[in-house]
């Protein structure tokens, strides 16, 4: 091999690392990869090369290298998440803590006065605008915003505190 600068005569060799590659990892995809990073690496590395002549051999050296350093971190990788695999949380939430939660935000709705249920039903359930539903119930936006706004009050003082009287139910 003449003498050429490096880039160059790492260009004159890329058919040949190109050919290696693909034997060694029979993926197109990984085969680019793998080339570009023992380029990569041997230009980082460029005062380590001893004998310009050997640059060929030296690249394939690198090659194998680094193929085996990405096996190696693959399987690491594989190792760690079957680990985590037992460290998850295999079991669902109780659906009875969701079935309570829900009959008491229906409980709640329910106990809003009729006025404002049906004002956040129409918005808030059947995707009404407020325009739509105002209009559909025969009252000024205002009004129906502000029993929007007196539902959704009281709504977010049961989520504050569940104990709060309109779930509790009539009493006897």
């Amino acid at each position: 091999m003449t003498q050429a600068p490096f880039p160059q005569a790492i260009t004159n060799v890329m058919g040949d690392l190109r050919r290696f590659a693909m034997m060694l990892t029979r993926d197109p995809a990984m085969r680019d990869d793998l080339v570009q990073e023992t380029v990569l690496r041997a230009l980082e590395n460029r005062d380590l090369l001893k004998d310009p002549e050997g640059l060929r051999a030296w690249l394939f050296q690198i090659m194998r290298r680094r193929l085996i350093d990405l096996r190696r971190t693959a399987q690491a990788r594989a190792g760690r998440e079957d680990a985590l695999q037992w460290i998850k949380d295999d079991h669902q939430p109780a659906m009875q803590d969701m079935q309570v939660r829900l009959a008491q935000i229906r409980a709640a709705f329910a106990h809003l006065p009729p006025d404002q249920r049906r004002a956040l039903q129409l918005v808030a359930i059947d995707g009404l605008s407020c325009r739509d539903a105002a209009d559909l119930e025969g009252i000024a936006m205002g009004t129906l915003l502000s029993r929007l706004a007196r539902a959704r009050q009281r709504l977010r003082a049961f989520e504050n505190d569940p104990a709060i009287e309109m779930v509790k139910g009539p009493k006897p």
